[in-house]
């Protein structure tokens, strides 16, 4: 870190989500590569019925995904194939994603027929349900939703999330439980003592260091969805999660990132920025 940089806070989580829309591995250290964390959205189910990515963004058919956690059987590695997964059903059912039983298990526990896939579409598809809730883009509306070409994420590599932006969230709305489950990021940031508030909006458009390697790039906010609302765990279904983010900030929580450099992030590295 050079003498003009300033650091902005440390890594205290990291999270990858080896099936997308499954419950995900909450990791010490990751490789980080052009794709993020080595592994997050790695895999995913389609629905053959519509062709589409199934995504807990429409809990009227796939809000039952909270309940399903997916777990690498072995560390992916930068080079190579992915490793296979074991799925965790609600029941206890575990199967193996390469196992010649996984749509049938899967599809079993979820009442409706899916398919584990691999390999993304050239251009894939969700479906996405807004609640009437004031501040979103649709409300009680299910629309159709494209992805970056052969990938499983919705719009961006890397989710960042601050605790002061968690904070700031359970202020106001103290009956809530502002937990980082709820917004499924990929690295979470203990931001500076004296920050307070949404503190990464301002990290927006700025290129920032974490650890000794990677750098990333920050490209905008990430704008939430009916997921933050659902129940997961102990976390209760609470559609003021929701609310409070669209009253108070623009519907955003966290920010997105591109990755510039890849390289090992640990938790407890420091996340500076020169310039500022």
């Amino acid at each position: 870190m050079t003498e003009q940089a300033r650091t902005l806070g440390h890594v205290v989580s990291l999270w990858r989500y080896p099936v997308k829309s499954m419950i995900g591995e909450e990791l010490n250290a990751s490789e980080v590569t052009e794709r993020g964390l080595l592994g997050d959205r790695a895999y995913a189910l389609l629905d053959p019925t519509t062709g589409k990515i199934v995504s807990a963004k429409n809990p009227g058919k796939w809000a039952r995904m909270f309940d399903f956690r997916a777990r690498f059987v072995e560390a992916p590695k930068p080079e190579g194939q992915m490793p296979q997964v074991i799925v965790t059903c609600p029941d206890g059912t575990m199967v193996e994603s390469g196992s010649p039983d996984v749509d049938r298990v899967l599809s079993k526990a979820l009442g409706r027929a899916v398919r584990f896939v691999t390999t993304a579409p050239d251009s894939p598809r969700y479906e996405e349900y807004w609640p009437d809730i004031e501040g979103l883009s649709h409300r009680e509306k299910v629309t159709e939703e494209a992805m970056p070409p052969r990938t499983f994420f919705d719009l961006a590599t890397l989710h960042l999330l601050t605790t002061a932006t968690l904070a700031k969230l359970q202020e106001l709305n103290p009956e809530g439980r502002f937990e980082t489950r709820r917004f499924r990021p990929n690295v979470v940031v203990r931001a500076a003592e004296q920050a307070r508030g949404f503190v990464e909006d301002t990290w927006i458009g700025k290129s920032v260091q974490i650890g000794d390697h990677t750098r990333v790039t920050f490209t905008g906010p990430c704008i939430r969805c009916v997921m933050t609302t659902l129940p997961q765990g102990d976390l209760p279904q609470d559609g003021s999660i929701l609310r409070t983010a669209a009253k108070h900030h623009g519907v955003s929580v966290g920010v997105y990132a591109s990755i510039a450099r890849g390289g090992l992030v640990r938790r407890g590295d420091p996340v500076s920025i020169s310039g500022m």
